[in-house]
């Protein structure tokens, strides 16, 4: 019975593989061009091999469908592209307090951690995240390529995952750090110190499957004197010029985990692609980052999220960011959706970030833009956080309208990844 329970589970996941290759075609009621915010109604997608082969008109679409293209019918339903969340850290289960972190380092082994990534990434495909941009293991080694390859062998389900393997920082800059100096304990990240350690640690992480190179470039913010949030930076010019230029030789793309006004400027200098959290923005800093092209992933609620534990500056960071948010929206900042699951627990739907980054300025369709095409920029995929021919099938559908509440998103009824059914409430 357990070999026939085993085996029929095998060919039911086999057959909803092999569906995905099968034309597909897909009713809309409403359908959502995520560039412009105009909504088409009685629309149809035609999938094939588990991208968008057409769309257009119910009518017209239908018409050149296969006789044999099954249908799916969302006729009272408002279609739009998969959500994709550009900072997460789906190794992690919530970090308010430094014990919190410290007991996922040393008190849970890397298989338990990576049985609850699993059940991590189950959720946020759940949720509508199709596509989701992992930046660091936190002491969990290569755990996210793993998990990557299982997603993309079939063995468990989940979204498309760009991983950075061990995030970087410099000697005696992260944790764990407080504890007694004769014990040889892990560390969340890969240390390495100097510019030809740092190629050589940068090739390797590529070598053992990070898509992104991820380096955390300050610490230790404080309020300066001249009024801005300040920090220390982790390495020296060059040094943080080196991951830049080694990770871009090698085809990558770069992202700086940065607080303050010090750690955005080391980061900015040395070209970084993405920056994390720059809760520190100021003006200056932010046009320079236009100039630049340089995305951000602002991570509002897991500030809120660790306010308590994070010192005497933990309910400040989250005021301090939304002065920053309202100010880098203005000057138009390629602001992209990354509330940094993970630092808070997976239990919370990561689409409550859409919500707050609403609260702070942005219109339901730039919030919508930031978690996909904007966010589908970032990750240099033409082919994702869209629904035009050529996509991968990738998209969410809702009875509601995020276009007038953007808390809508939090309430699917469908969602597909590569023209599988994921999720489907009547």
């Amino acid at each position: 019975m357990r070999r026939l329970g085993i085996a029929l589970l095998a060919a039911l996941f086999l057959a909803r593989g092999l569906a995905a290759q099968e034309p597909s075609l897909i009713h809309a009621g409403r359908l959502l061009d995520v560039r412009t915010g105009k909504v088409q109604t009685d629309q149809g997608l035609l999938v094939k091999g588990g991208r968008i082969a057409a769309t257009g008109a119910w009518s017209q679409v239908s018409a050149m469908a296969p006789k044999e293209a099954r249908i799916l019918d969302l006729s009272d339903q408002l279609v739009l592209p998969g959500l994709i969340e550009a900072h997460t850290h789906v190794l992690l289960q919530g970090n308010r307090f430094k014990q919190d972190y410290a007991d996922q380092i040393l008190k849970e082994s890397i298989p338990t951690r990576t049985l609850r990534a699993a059940a991590a990434a189950r959720s946020a495909l759940m949720w509508g995240f199709t596509t989701l941009r992992d930046l660091g293991t936190e002491g969990a080694g290569y755990a996210d390529v793993d998990l990557k390859k299982a997603i993309e062998d079939g063995v468990v389900p989940g979204p498309r995952l760009f991983v950075a393997g061990k995030a970087f920082s410099a000697t005696g800059t992260y944790p764990l750090q407080e504890y007694a100096w004769e014990l040889d304990l892990p560390s969340g990240v890969r240390v390495v110190d100097g510019v030809e350690a740092i190629r050589v640690a940068v090739r390797d992480e590529v070598r053992r499957g990070a898509d992104w190179v991820k380096v955390y470039v300050d610490r230790a913010a404080y309020l300066g004197s001249d009024g801005r949030l300040r920090t220390q930076t982790n390495y020296r010019p060059e040094e943080l010029k080196a991951f830049v230029e080694e990770a871009h030789r090698l085809g990558k793309r770069t992202s700086a985990h940065v607080k303050g006004w010090d750690g955005i400027d080391a980061a900015l200098t040395a070209g970084f692609d993405t920056l994390e959290h720059a809760d520190g923005f100021t003006d200056d800093l932010l046009d320079r980052a236009v100039k630049q092209g340089t995305f951000w992933c602002p991570t509002i609620y897991a500030g809120l999220w660790v306010a308590d534990g994070r010192g005497p500056l933990g309910h400040e960071f989250p005021k301090i960011l939304a002065v920053a948010f309202r100010k880098g929206l203005a000057k138009g900042v390629r602001i992209a959706l990354g509330g940094d699951a993970g630092a808070f627990p997976w239990t919370e739907n990561p689409a409550k970030e859409l919500a707050l980054m609403v609260d702070r300025g942005m219109t339901p369709l730039q919030a919508i833009q930031a978690g996909t095409v904007v966010a589908a920029d970032l990750l240099g995929m033409k082919d994702l956080g869209n629904l035009e021919p050529g996509a991968h099938a990738d998209l969410i559908a809702l009875t509601g309208d995020p276009l007038k509440d953007i808390s809508a998103l939090q309430h699917l009824k469908t969602v597909l990844k590569g023209g599988v059914v994921i999720r489907q409430e009547p």
